[in-house]
């Protein structure tokens, strides 16, 4: 009698997802440091490191260093944390809402945590004792709390899908005129240019700070959702069907929408409103490492990290002298992905 070994086939994935994923992230931010209108050679970018972190001494061009250093490094990292982040959101609001249309762009949460950004910069909210990360924090909040009433209560006359969708679209438009509506009454003309431009995503203000709120943050959210990657399984049939495979569902589901808010309201502070990576990035890594979120989570935050800093390369380069805001590009590039997925989807269906 034969015998059917099937067990180690589906390891081997894993160990390659593990190997490869921080390569194919060292990659992604050499190509962010060095592309751009100024071309940088990678081995005048590892002499900058080296003398950086460890005194080399190593011969290099002021200019260079201070281009590697203190402008396109600093700003790949944040770009590489800011599409890790938002990847994970779209991954954990997906699952909890059972929509697939979740993300923290059409659900409001990047809407609210504008506004609350920009109450705190234009308003001067909390007299300077409340910061631009938890005025977007505390917006991104009051606009989560503000779907989930209006989609209860719209639950009566559709199906929930539906009441989750409209609500979102309805409280991301409340928080944008709520924004518009500050800017206009309070802002100077050159304070709301710089707005206006953030608001569309920008990374061109980011420096070494920022990375140092960027990373924990990205590593939090990507280590609460590997924590609880099996009862986002579990989410994915219901809440009904999480409790009966023994998910406490209110305080799981509490902890994964307080992360999901904290690190979009993180992001959003430092570059703005970025769509469609949330929504974009977890369906296509559905369609290659399926629906098991011990592989979606990580892969979708390592395909987000290299989307927002191929993105942020195609904003400096595009258009020669100009930066483009990175939500045009991510729009652009977005858009049209998440078209053939549908059409992908539909046809499979």
């Amino acid at each position: 009698m034969s015998r059917v070994i099937s067990l180690p086939a589906p390891v081997a994935p894993r160990l390659h997802w593990l190997w490869l994923t921080p390569l194919v992230l060292a990659i992604a931010l050499v190509a962010g440091t060095a592309i751009g209108e100024t071309r940088i050679p990678v081995d005048t970018i590892l002499k900058v490191l080296a003398n950086r972190l460890w005194d080399a001494g190593y011969p290099v061009d002021r200019i260079d260093a201070g281009i590697v250093w203190s402008y396109r490094l600093s700003r790949a990292i944040v770009a590489a944390c800011c599409g890790a982040g938002l990847a994970l959101t779209g991954v954990v609001l997906q699952a909890l809402l059972r929509n697939a249309l979740a993300d923290p762009f059409l659900m409001g949460l990047s809407a609210g945590a504008s506004t609350g950004a920009v109450a705190v910069t234009v308003l001067g909210l909390g007299a300077g004792a409340i910061g631009l990360s938890a005025g977007a924090f505390a917006g991104a909040a009051l606009a989560f709390g503000l779907v989930v009433v209006l989609a209860h209560a719209a639950r009566r006359g559709m199906q929930a899908a539906g009441a989750i969708i409209l609500a979102g679209i309805a409280g991301a438009q409340l928080f944008n005129a709520l924004t518009a509506f500050m800017i206009a009454k309070s802002a100077s003309a050159e304070q709301a240019r710089g707005i206006l431009f953030w608001l569309m995503g920008s990374l061109s203000g980011v420096r070494w700070d920022d990375v140092a709120l960027a990373v924990p943050t990205a590593l939090v959210g990507l280590g609460v959702c590997l924590w609880y990657m099996r009862a986002l399984d579990a989410f994915t049939f219901g809440a009904d069907s999480a409790a009966s495979m023994g998910v406490a569902v209110r305080p799981v589901r509490g902890v994964l929408i307080a992360v999901t808010a904290l690190v979009t309201a993180v992001m959003v502070s430092m570059v703005g409103a970025i769509g469609f990576v949330g929504l974009v990035i977890p369906h296509a890594m559905r369609l290659l490492v399926g629906s098991r979120h011990a592989r979606l989570v990580p892969a979708s935050a390592l395909a987000g990290a290299v989307f927002l800093i191929g993105s942020d390369i195609l904003s400096r380069i595009l258009v020669p002298g100009q930066v483009l805001p990175i939500g045009v590009i991510t729009s652009l590039i977005g858009a049209p992905a998440f078209a053939l997925i549908l059409v992908r989807g539909a046809g499979r269906a």
